[in-house]
């Protein structure tokens, strides 16, 4: 029996997640939770955000969705609750966290910009990380909810507005020394060819993706399968199983088949 792969975030973003997951891992079955009524989570306070996954939790219970893996695919859940829900549930849980440490690496400026939603830019486990891993490098912090708004209109619809997109960067003002943006919010791959375009491809930009689908790989001890998976790739596609989706609030959209759920308070 493949392995089940539950991966959640407040809205559509974590399917940039889950998409390097997906590449890494073809045989398993993957659920896509999103907890839309909250979006976006940068608003919430870590006792909400604590609140909803542990309704999460107790969803995936009484549900019996059987999860060999609970993949957080949310800067701000994990930065904010991570810790509190591994401690209610034997389900292991993988967290997005802000690649800080990488980005310090690659940085030939010295001057380094994270992107995320105001509660991720705000939290504790985020100034660790900064003092931990950016020693002799400039962090700074430039929060945004209308960005995931952008991002989550593209996916769904298709539709983009270029003015509001410029009129949001134009408002970040991003340092003119900075070569590396942390893309902090998994909302924010999903607008990367748009970013990238606005600084003429002059900084580089982070995400996590890679590194979450090697971390689920690990713990779901698939090394020994990797060169059967390479070999079987083209047959897996066609033959990938279906990708459940759920979520909290009603989709305006055609592109996915999604089941809509109540999160108990």
């Amino acid at each position: 029996m493949s392995s089940h792969i539950v991966v959640f975030d407040s809205g559509i973003g974590g399917t940039t997640v889950l998409e390097h997951i997906q590449a890494s891992l073809p045989h398993a079955s993957f659920s896509y939770f999103m907890d839309n009524a909250y979006l976006p989570y940068g608003k919430l306070s870590s006792q909400q955000i604590i609140a909803r996954l542990t309704s999460l939790l107790h969803f995936i219970e009484t549900e019996k969705l059987h999860v060999d893996i609970l993949v957080i695919a949310c800067n701000t859940a994990s930065t904010s609750a991570l810790a509190a829900i591994r401690a209610l549930t034997t389900i292991p849980i993988v967290g997005v966290v802000p690649a800080i440490k990488p980005a310090a690496a690659l940085t030939k400026s010295k001057r380094i910009g994270l992107l995320a939603t105001p509660a991720t830019t705000c939290n504790t486990y985020t100034q660790q990380l900064i003092e931990s891993y950016g020693k002799g490098v400039i962090v700074d912090l430039y929060s945004s909810v209308e960005l995931v708004a952008i991002a989550e209109q593209l996916y769904l619809t298709g539709e983009y507005s270029e003015a509001r997109f410029e009129q949001e960067m134009q408002r970040l003002a991003v340092h003119k020394e900075t070569d590396v943006i942390v893309l902090g919010c998994t909302h924010f791959p999903i607008l990367a060819k748009h970013i990238n375009s606005y600084y003429d491809g002059a900084i580089q930009l982070l995400d996590s993706g890679a590194a979450i689908a090697n971390r689920v790989s690990a713990l779901l001890n698939h090394g020994g399968e990797k060169g059967l998976q390479r070999e079987a790739c083209s047959i897996l596609v066609k033959q990938k199983k279906p990708l459940h989706y759920y979520a909290t609030a009603s989709v305006l959209t055609t592109k996915l088949n999604i089941v809509r759920v109540k999160l108990i308070d």
